[in-house]
């Protein structure tokens, strides 16, 4: 039984504990703040103000200081990884019960790096913001690399539909993430009065961007038709609206004046390449002659290959490049192999129908276009594995976002394909099965585009390849080593401090 003592106590004490709690999860609410810089919304000053509160957050542990980066990594990969769910909601029935499982894996995985990155700078340099933000920055760097990597939503990404963006042809995704972080920690100096140290990176920021803005696009090319059936995931493998599809590819294909090039999206052919001898002819038909390149599965005995296929006149196939870079849980088991020796199958019913990788980066050559760095869904999210020994013409990347559903998710890749083209300072094809289908000069630019839910075809001239890039030469190795050796010397002189 309560006193009046105890209820008077217990009135003082649950506003306190209550207003605890809530400041024990403002990172969460910060987190999900930060996200809104990613694409659809663009708002890279949000994320920079949450993420500069963050930095400035008070951690008085090691333990805190996990716990403060682990709650601003969930909450906010739960928001700007929220199309995750939607592969779940194909078919609800069989697998939708999985979906709230898939956001909160990836929202607690993703927050781990960033836990772990500021866990590690409190016990380098409990009181250095710098330390904080550069190992936030290699945090970012290591989930690009580790476990196949999953270099989605980075802090850098905020800057793709802004001039700022020009400088990954310097420095990549990971310059673009540093500058971020920079600006985040300049602003919380700035709150701490300290003029001098927070002035100097954005004077350096305004001074790049001013010499980076890109020229008017020049697109005086070869003209290349996009084609999108508008294939819905749900529909899509359904042998009822198969033939549909396919009969949109080839209606588009034979459509007005003949193109130097056609691009048909991944999976374009709902069969395998070696049962698709009819589709190929009636396809190379439609096109008049134009080169097709197109998405289709191949199979070589027992392996199956995510591929893209070059038709030349009179269906004769040139060239085929097996997708690389396969998805985790989605392409393959990850230990699948090593599952099946042990006798382990119940694990994945689809061990038996997974993927195997292509043996990577490689070029094409297209007649009347010359050499193509061809590229197949989850693969343009990769900077670093972009780069051939000859630089090609141009990029062709073909995709199936249907996968993502309405959401975030598309709109979100797009950004990433503008990022490659930008990196290394090539045009891109990019065509979807249901979009965002979109011409992208070497600025990174959209010249033509055929938006999400829609059955359509475009003709878009070819925009000019640019003079090779730093990044398309140097790759990622330049900034990692300016930022492995600032973070030295920020620890050298928190020590002397």
């Amino acid at each position: 039984m309560l006193t009046h003592a105890g209820l008077s106590a217990c009135a003082c004490g649950c506003p306190g504990l209550v207003l605890t709690k809530l400041r024990a999860l403002t990172p969460v609410i910060l987190g999900v703040i930060a996200a809104l810089g990613q694409a659809p919304q663009d708002w890279w000053f949000v994320t920079l103000i949450a993420l500069a509160v963050w930095l400035a957050w008070p951690v008085v542990s090691a333990k805190s200081a996990f716990r403060a980066g682990w709650l601003f990594g969930f909450g906010y990969f739960a928001v700007s990884l929220r199309w995750i769910v939607s592969p779940f909601l194909v078919e609800p029935d069989v697998t939708g019960w999985m979906a709230p499982f898939g956001i909160l894996f990836m929202a607690l995985g993703g927050g781990l790096f960033w836990a772990l990155s500021r866990w590690a700078a409190y016990r380098i340099a409990p009181n250095s913001l710098s330390v904080a933000a550069l190992m936030l920055i290699g945090a970012e760097v290591t989930r690009s690399y580790i476990l196949t990597g999953f270099p989605w939503a980075l802090l850098g990404h905020i800057w793709i539909d802004t001039p700022l963006a020009q400088l990954a042809a310097f420095g990549g995704p990971h310059l673009l993430t540093a500058i971020t972080v920079g600006l985040a920690l300049a602003l919380t100096l700035l709150w701490q009065r300290r003029y001098g140290a927070a002035l100097a990176p954005v004077l350096a920021v305004i001074a790049w961007v001013t010499l980076t803005l890109p020229a008017a696009p020049v697109v005086d090319g070869p003209i290349v038709r996009l084609v999108q059936p508008n294939a819905r995931q749900v529909e899509k493998w359904d042998p009822e609206h198969a033939q549909k599809f396919f009969n949109r590819l080839v209606d588009f294909t034979a459509q007005g004046e003949r193109p130097d090039l056609v691009v048909w999206p991944e999976t374009a052919i709902s069969y395998l390449l070696e049962y698709a001898g009819d589709a190929l002819d009636e396809a190379s038909d439609a096109a008049r002659g134009a080169p097709i390149v197109l998405g289709i599965n191949r199979r070589e005995g027992a392996r199956y290959y995510n591929a893209l296929v070059t038709l030349e006149r009179g269906a004769i196939i040139s060239s085929v490049y097996d997708k690389a870079h396969i998805v985790p849980f989605g392409e393959f088991i990850p230990g699948g192999e090593l599952l099946r020796k042990v006798g382990i199958d119940g694990f994945s019913a689809a061990l038996g129908n997974a993927f195997t990788p292509g043996p990577g980066p490689r070029t094409i050559d297209i007649t009347g276009i010359g050499y193509a760095r061809p590229l197949i869904c989850y693969e343009g999210i990769f900077a670093e594995e972009i780069g051939t020994d000859e630089r090609p013409r141009l990029m062709i990347l073909v995709t199936n976002d249907a996968w993502f559903g309405p959401s975030a998710g598309p709109k979100q890749h797009l950004a990433q394909a503008r990022l490659r083209a930008i990196e290394q300072g090539l045009p891109m094809v990019r065509v979807a099965n249901t979009g965002i289908s979109a011409m992208i000069d070497g600025k990174g630019r959209i010249t033509a585009e055929i938006g999400m839910n829609m059955a359509a075809f475009i003709d878009a001239p070819l925009p000019l390849a640019l003079p090779a890039t730093v990044y398309s030469q140097r790759g990622d190795w330049p900034i990692l080593l300016v930022l492995l050796m600032t973070l030295l010397a920020c620890v050298v002189a928190a020590r002397r401090k």
